[in-house]
């Protein structure tokens, strides 16, 4: 027979070596921090070693213990890759992406039906944070972000770039038939719409816009940007936003960019995949989506 240490302890003590919190790997699980403590020193009782050192108030992990959590990811994923093969094919699979609040609204729910018409068996659950919160928790199976494929800065998870952001200057046909814009000095006069969890967006569209002078103008802050785009939509006023998300909302005649030649670039959004592989590419899969819709004519 083989001699295997707790398995439940394992999986726990995987989860808190890839999340790098004891808190972390509670909340992914539903445990309590107490309970993943004892589990994991359970397993280190088994194994006759420490797995995890007080750094502060932290547990890290050891470096032993990384190189086997690692290896029993890797177990793991192929005990998920056969329990798949050996089940039912057709049962309804739940895929869990966690994405801000703009993004998931105005740029991935509309595309989703075609995701769900290629795969039928496939329900994607979205869940939404704000732009400003860009920690990561556990339980999901995609976290889009606002970030550059820098490994550094998420180093439990693979990176891959989605979607390019860009600002432009956007208004309501209504208000650009009362007092149209045509020229970057069209701007005076009207009422400046901004956003809390897009701050700076003003400054750096009039910098690009030559209108340095004017940075000092009154603004109507909002905490978020549907909130502003919502305002920019009902007429009360101009403001920045970011084109690709409003590609729906210029189509549909809700908004216009009177001036889209003056584009200031932003950080874009990239996907982030949890390091352990995913049964049946089902994530991967999700993400090549993402980036074909992102480059693909639609």
């Amino acid at each position: 027979m083989r001699r295997l240490p707790p398995l439940n302890a394992l999986r726990i003590f995987e989860v808190a070596a890839r999340t790098g919190s004891y808190a972390e790997a509670g909340t992914e699980l539903g445990l309590t921090h107490g309970a993943v403590s004892r589990q994991i020193a359970a397993l280190e009782s088994w194994l006759g070693q420490r797995l995890f050192m007080k750094e502060g108030r932290r547990m890290v992990a050891t470096p032993m213990a990384r190189i086997f959590a690692a290896e029993v990811g890797l177990s793991f994923d192929r005990l998920a890759v056969a329990a798949q093969a050996c089940g039912r094919p057709n049962a309804r699979r739940i895929l869990r992406v966690s994405a801000p609040t703009s993004f998931a609204m105005r740029w991935l729910i509309p595309r989703l039906n075609r995701y769900h018409a290629d795969h039928p068996h496939v329900e994607v659950a979205v869940t939404t944070v704000s732009t400003v919160l860009e920690e990561l928790r556990g339980g999901v199976d995609v976290a889009i972000r606002r970030g550059v494929a820098r490994e550094h800065v998420w180093p439990q998870h693979r990176i891959v770039p989605v979607l390019d952001d860009v600002d432009t200057l956007i208004m309501s046909p209504a208000l650009f038939a009362q007092r149209p814009i045509l020229k970057p000095a069209d701007i005076e006069g009207h009422s400046l719409l901004a956003s809390e969890t897009r701050a700076g967006d003003w400054a750096s569209w009039l910098d690009a816009a030559g209108l340095q002078h004017l940075a000092g103008l009154p603004r109507q802050m909002f905490d978020h940007f549907f909130v502003t785009r919502q305002a920019v939509e009902d007429g009360l006023g101009i403001g920045i936003g970011p084109l690709p998300m409003l590609e729906i909302d210029v189509a549909g005649g809700r908004l216009m960019t009177p001036l889209p030649e003056i584009r200031v670039p932003r950080t874009g959004y990239v996907a982030l995949v949890p390091r352990q592989a995913d049964a049946g590419n089902l994530v991967a899969g999700f993400v090549d989506w993402l980036v074909g819709e992102a480059q693909g004519p639609r």
